[in-house]
């Protein structure tokens, strides 16, 4: 049975102010990220819809998506935001999602071995 998430939608009035949330690392953009990550983490899809962002002034609708290969990098980059939000008990589940991650085998062909 599949899981229904809700995808998290913010308004802004041009480009220029997403570009400021994310050089200020917002928190909502944080948790749309790392919520989007935490329900997806054992589904075989590889590209997640995080996040929805309603530009006014350009009347469009960006659409951010998470590719599962970025899932570690997005959340030891996510982490710190956590933190200095105190949302510690988030930060304990994102740590575990991390080592789960880490620990996973990789797929695909393993690498010839060119030293000979």
């Amino acid at each position: 049975m599949e899981t229904t998430t809700t995808v998290t939608e913010i308004s802004v009035f041009d480009s220029s102010e997403f570009e400021k949330m994310v050089e200020d690392k917002d928190i909502r953009i944080a948790r749309a990220l790392v919520e989007t990550i935490l329900n997806n983490l054992k589904r075989k899809k590889r590209y997640f819809h995080a996040l929805s962002v309603l530009v006014i002034q350009e009347q469009t609708v960006y659409d951010i998506t998470i590719d599962k290969s970025e899932f570690i990098t997005t959340l030891e980059a996510n982490l710190p935001i956590y933190e200095k939000h105190e949302l510690f008990e988030q930060c304990a589940e994102m740590v575990c999602a991390l080592k789960y991650l880490k620990s996973k085998p990789k797929r695909g062909r393993p690498k010839k071995n060119l030293e000979k």
